[in-house]
């Protein structure tokens, strides 16, 4: 077998696994039946699809429709009937503490009750795009919180406990403010394991979780907290909805689309071309550059001992690293996962990669990621670029940038985590 192009190759799987999480393709299939809502559909929601999935709903909704969603600035999607707001992502701003604000106000403002239906959206990105502080927390305390935790090397499990115990609104509170009314939720999971507390923290789920997990994780991560922060954790009077909540008992939780699909359907692309994939995993979890280093001694293993799979193939993976940050170079976990990877495999003229952020932001630029090829180093030592040096400034961006590598897609308006194929043939 042959391969023209690998590079391409790679891309088309990468625009597989988008396409197959589309709001477009996920929602309708999950809409309530319209004769069966007694009262009104109100639709609320948050993340980096919430507007996307919004404007499906107003597709596929014959009846009346009102709401509101808040998503990331530039994934708006145009909408008649439901308010869409863009806020910043992944640290908050005042745009976002407004949205949070209206939305917790909004079952109040519409005067529900347990005739109407609320229909909440949620997707990746829903954590930032809610910062309404809990207690004395102010947007600064939740800004500074946020930066924190992104730099700390926590996982996003980790992170998304100790959000909801400083908020107002996640961790099931805005499926409480919405009683009497019944709720559906529609998720995009974007987290390991796809846990729904997990998914933009939870606003609409009961949490298990505690004050006393929050503050052991901010300890065992040398997390720096405000001392309103410290104060509402120490205290407990942060708190989250916990399970059997009688408010959040008509609430149904449906999972539409998550990180294993968009594996598969990256995998059926492959094979389609006649290019066994093999998935290793939606849910792998680590220090970035260490899981990169690990993906490399499996692909050399592919390589040069036809083990544990024949080549040519190519491997796919999903999940959510870390990113435990003590440079000050620009990136994101996916470029710095290659960029470990890269350093580790050295070259080989075999193996491809591309690792890239479904939603099409790695770390905090308009970069989805980057391709690895078997000329990545020499022409990293043409251009006078060191890539170990830019591993330890967590420079990936930086490095892939240099050498026209990065992989730029626009807003994709979903978001089901990460995406790692490894070509090896």
């Amino acid at each position: 077998m042959t391969f023209a192009d690998p590079a391409a190759l790679l891309r088309q799987l990468f625009d597989a696994a988008v396409a197959s999480a589309q709001p477009a393709l996920c929602v309708p299939p999950h809409l309530p039946d319209p004769a069966r809502v007694r009262g009104r559909l109100i639709v609320i929601g948050a993340g980096k699809a919430s507007a996307a999935m919004a404007q499906a709903v107003e597709k596929h909704w014959p009846g009346p429709l009102a709401g509101l969603v808040v998503t990331r600035h530039g994934y708006g999607a145009p909408c008649e009937r439901i308010e869409i707001v863009e806020a910043a992502h992944p640290v908050p701003d005042a745009a976002g503490l407004a949205a949070a604000q209206r939305l917790l106000a909004l079952p109040e403002t519409l005067a529900i009750t347990a005739d109407d239906l609320v229909l909440c959206l949620i997707s990746g990105g829903g954590s930032a795009l809610l910062p309404l502080p809990a207690g004395a927390l102010t947007l600064e305390d939740k800004q500074a919180i946020n930066r924190a935790l992104l730099a700390s090397g926590a996982t996003i499990s980790e992170m998304n406990t100790v959000r909801r115990h400083l908020s107002a609104i996640k961790g099931g509170r805005l499926a409480a403010a919405c009683h009497p009314a019944r709720m559906l939720t529609l998720l995009l999971s974007d987290v390991p394991g796809d846990d729904p507390v997990d998914i933009a923290s939870g606003p609409t789920v009961a949490d298990p979780s505690t004050c006393a997990d929050a503050l052991e994780i901010v300890a065992r991560h040398r997390i720096a907290l405000p001392v309103a922060a410290r104060r509402l954790l120490e205290s407990g009077a942060g708190e989250s909805v916990k399970p059997g909540d009688p408010r959040l008992a008509a609430n149904e939780v449906r999972m539409i689309a998550a990180p294993q699909m968009a594996l598969e359907a990256a995998a059926r692309v492959a094979e389609a071309g006649g290019l066994p994939a093999h998935i290793l995993g939606d849910a792998i979890e680590g220090e970035a550059r260490e899981v990169g280093r690990v993906l490399a001694g499996l692909a050399r293993q592919v390589a040069g001992r036809g083990q544990p799979f024949a080549a040519p193939c190519v491997l796919l993976s999903g999940g959510e690293t870390t990113v435990t940050v003590r440079g000050p170079g620009r990136g994101g976990r996916n470029v710095e996962c290659l960029l470990g990877f890269g350093v580790a495999l050295g070259e080989h003229p075999r193996v491809h990669a591309l690792m890239a952020d479904t939603d099409g932001v790695d770390g905090r630029e308009e970069i989805a990621g980057a391709l690895w090829t078997p000329g990545t180093i020499a022409r990293a030592a043409a251009a006078g670029l060191k890539p170990r040096a830019h591993l330890d400034d967590n420079d990936g961006h930086g490095f892939f940038q240099a050498l026209d590598q990065s992989l730029v897609t626009g807003p994709t308006r979903t978001n089901v985590n990460d995406f790692r194929a490894i070509l090896v043939i």
